[in-house]
């Protein structure tokens, strides 16, 4: 990384409380590739963690000196092509249909790279960029701010909107399905497929909210307490290495069935000839799929990287 040593922030001459909002103030004002020097007596590996946790991946960190007595890291913000999916859609919700409309993952894909995503959806990154800067003239706005959110109120949001959605729906969908099938399969034999990949779906995702309700949400809630009253949590997972993969790799598979659904009902569009249980069906696994993108883009790219910082303050 190529430093820029005009622009040098001393964090030494601030007061303790000013030292960390000074800095993202000073990143904030950054153009994409800008850099900054922080000089400091002691090791800001904790910056490095509060960054991620609230700006995500767009930003390189490079120490420059490393101790004793002073310790110096360059910071520069990664130009538009160099940030993440993820971390566009983390701090702008409205970017989410963006990357929808162009068929490019933001939740299960959203550590790559804007560049990335836009080769293997087959744009170009110009194509990208253009539909994103339209949507900034979008008067709409997220009504919530879930990067400000606490973990522990993340979590229980995430249990209430989206694990309640999938509870509700699931059987209906299910007994649809099977009606649907049951009437149209012979003259529409992908719907057996589709009613394979709608089980297969479903019991994956009983199976992985469980795991979250019962091991992973409350070990957060754990650690938020901690923070809170400055208490050592009952257990310790190393989450990012244990319950968080997990999670992030069921993600993954869960995202490739989505994909797959899609795939088969073309897009969600009923044929011509469809009767309205049939068109009901697409519908609502659109609206399902809808939904367990955002939910997944909760987790993968705001409630995991916060849980991950709570454990570190924890230790």
């Amino acid at each position: 990384m190529q430093t820029v040593e005009e622009n040098i922030l001393n964090v030494t001459l601030l007061e303790p409380r000013q030292k960390h909002p000074t800095i993202f103030v000073r990143f904030d004002a950054l153009a994409d590739g800008g850099t900054l020097t922080i000089h400091n007596d002691h090791d800001p590996k904790p910056l490095y963690y509060q960054m991620l946790a609230q700006l995500g991946p767009i930003f390189h960190w490079e120490y420059s000196e490393q101790g004793p007595e002073l310790w110096k890291v360059v910071l520069q913000k990664k130009k538009e092509d160099e940030t993440t999916v993820g971390s566009i859609v983390t701090r702008d919700i409205r970017k989410a249909e963006v990357f929808k409309k162009l068929g490019i993952d933001f939740c299960c894909g959203g550590k790559k790279t804007v560049s990335q995503a836009a080769s293997e959806a087959g744009l170009t990154i110009e194509e990208v960029q253009k539909a994103l800067q339209e949507s900034e003239n979008s008067n709409s706005c997220s009504v919530n701010n879930f990067t400000n959110w606490e973990a522990d109120f993340l979590a229980d949001y995430i249990y209430n909107q989206h694990h309640k959605y999938f509870y509700d729906r699931s059987d209906d969908i299910l007994r649809l399905a099977a009606k649907v099938s049951e009437s149209h399969a012979q003259r529409h034999p992908q719907l057996v497929h589709l009613i394979n990949l709608v089980d297969k779906l479903f019991e994956e995702l009983k199976l992985h909210f469980y795991k979250e309700e019962n091991v992973l949400f409350p070990y957060i809630k754990e650690l938020a307490a901690c923070k809170r009253t400055g208490k050592q949590p009952m257990h310790a997972f190393a989450i990012a290495g244990g319950p968080i993969a997990l999670m992030e790799q069921e993600h993954d598979s869960a995202g490739a069935l989505l994909q797959a659904i899609r795939q088969i009902t073309t897009n969600y569009q009923a044929p011509d000839s469809a009767c309205q249980s049939f068109r009901l069906l697409y519908y609502q696994l659109e609206e399902l799929e809808k939904d367990l993108h955002l939910h997944i883009h909760l987790e993968n790219n705001i409630l995991f990287p916060k849980a991950v910082q709570l454990e570190k303050e924890c230790r």
